[in-house]
């Protein structure tokens, strides 16, 4: 109906769906790639955080569980994390997206370090479907309106 190209989407998945039937995901999540779908791991490293599904499955993209991002600024292990998880997936050319950022100084330091994206409260709430609905169909109205996500790196 609305005819959006399949490089516009991004299908996120959490690791313990993954960890179910990895057999069966492999084969889904290639088919969505073969279309061009994006696929991201949601909440990495609250799961099974298993390395090796990250080279035997079609991912382009890694979202840092907030958990690792709420402490950001004031714990140490936290920022190790990061920029490990962030070194990590641009070396395996996956793009970085950090959940979950309140705060100015946690936005400051995730550009640092290099994330792709973020998503949080310091940019938006929850966008209500109507509302972007409204703005996919007429996005010139909504270029000052906040989004869910910003990108900080092309």
């Amino acid at each position: 109906e609305y005819q959006v190209p399949p490089r516009l989407f991004e299908v996120e998945i959490t690791e313990t769906v993954l960890m179910e039937n990895m057999q069966n995901a492999l084969e889904s999540l290639e088919r969505l790639n073969a279309r061009g779908i994006s696929i991201a791991i949601d909440d990495f490293g609250t799961g099974y955080s298993s390395l090796g599904y990250l080279k035997a499955l079609p991912i382009d993209a890694l979202k840092i569980d907030r958990g690792f991002i709420r402490d950001l600024c004031a714990d140490e292990n936290d920022q190790k994390i990061v920029q490990t998880l962030i070194s990590m997936a641009h070396s395996m050319n996956m793009k970085v997206i950090a959940e979950g950022v309140e705060e100015q100084a946690q936005f400051d330091l995730l550009g640092e370090y290099g994330v792709d994206e973020i998503q949080g409260y310091l940019l938006s709430k929850p966008t209500e479907a109507r509302v972007l609905e409204a703005m996919i169909r007429d996005p010139q109205q909504h270029l000052g309106s906040p989004a869910n996500v910003v990108q900080l790196r092309p």
